[in-house]
């Protein structure tokens, strides 16, 4: 039987009818899989190999009662066949130490989902600019006056850290906001934090479109999130309203210049985002939207994970 462990965040504070970790362990289970639940404190290192405290788990697609967890049990997390990692950011030194720990029980052949080296690898920011054909002008620097001159010459940016998700701390700025310099400040905490700028895209009103890739592969629909009135933001955890659309020739596009180097990195699992004609972040650490659009198209994306998965792991039987 194959034994498939998570990482993530605690189980009792998610919503399982919008929370992505679930639909896979609903997929995993659904599939005879063994489910084994771990939060990062309950991993650590013995002796240069990584153990943790396990719980096994049960699920159950009933809002009213969705899980059981079973009694602690420690073990070495290689003896794991698959290992996802759920955890959301902010992606600090913790997390980071975390993904090492991953990293030593990926080199004893636990397939990790996705691979730390990778998550350390792709800033959820950053990696867009391994695809500069696919976005819009953009800057990332700690220079206050070098953002300052990026936005004069723009006119409408917005400015957002490198390490936060759910559209936390991220601010819209004119070249005549009176709040310019305060907002500048505070981002980069008087110059010692690098920070992101983009040029305004106008077509955020029409949402910020989800996608999801599995090893390289988009599904058919994006679920566009539309911002509040009032908003810039189309987070859902923003307020924003999650509308379902097909893929536009420009995704494809876009989805196809993005997937060779995701590919080659062994990030199965990724959320892109893109507003307009243009990718804006490249999500790999716990993206999203999977139940929503299921729902919306009857889909069943968690499962089409499952077989990538299993594909992996019966390739590693063979070799």
């Amino acid at each position: 039987m194959t034994r498939l462990g998570v990482v993530m965040d605690p189980i009792d504070a998610i919503k399982s009818t919008k929370d992505s970790s679930f639909a896979m362990l609903l997929a995993a289970q659904g599939r005879g899989w063994s489910l084994r639940y771990m939060e990062p404190a309950d991993l650590y290192l013995s002796d240069g190999r990584t153990f943790a405290r396990q719980r096994p788990l049960a699920v159950r697609d009933d809002p009213t009662d969705s899980f059981t967890l079973g009694e602690p049990e420690e073990g070495p997390l290689a003896a794991l066949d698959v290992v996802l990692m759920r955890q959301d950011p902010p992606f600090d030194t913790e997390y980071l130490y975390t993904t090492h720990l991953l990293s030593l029980a990926e080199d004893e052949g636990c397939l990790l989902v996705n691979r730390p080296r990778a998550l350390r690898e792709a800033n959820e920011k950053l990696a867009t600019a391994w695809f500069p054909q696919c976005c819009a002008p953009s800057l990332v620097s700690r220079d206050q006056d070098r953002l300052r001159t990026f936005l004069a010459a723009q006119g409408d940016i917005i400015l957002k850290p490198l390490d936060a998700m759910g559209g936390a701390s991220i601010f819209r700025v004119r070249e005549t906001d009176p709040n310019t310099n305060v907002i500048i400040e505070t981002l980069t905490d008087h110059g010692r934090r690098l920070t992101m700028a983009q040029r305004f895209i106008p077509e955020i009103r029409d949402g910020d479109k989800r996608i999801l890739l599995i090893d390289g592969e988009p599904a058919p629909y994006a679920l566009a999130r539309v911002p509040a009135e009032g908003e810039n933001r189309g987070n859902l955890a923003a307020g924003g309203r999650g509308v379902g659309i097909a893929l536009s020739e420009r995704d494809r596009w876009i989805c196809a210049q993005v997937a060779p180097r995701l590919r080659k990195m062994g990030l199965l699992f990724v959320g892109l985002d893109v507003i307009g004609n243009y990718l804006t972040e490249v999500n790999v650490t716990s993206p999203t939207c999977i139940r929503e659009l299921d729902a919306l198209y009857g889909l069943d994306i968690a499962s089409d994970l499952m077989d990538v998965i299993a594909a992996r792991l019966a390739d590693k039987v063979l070799a």
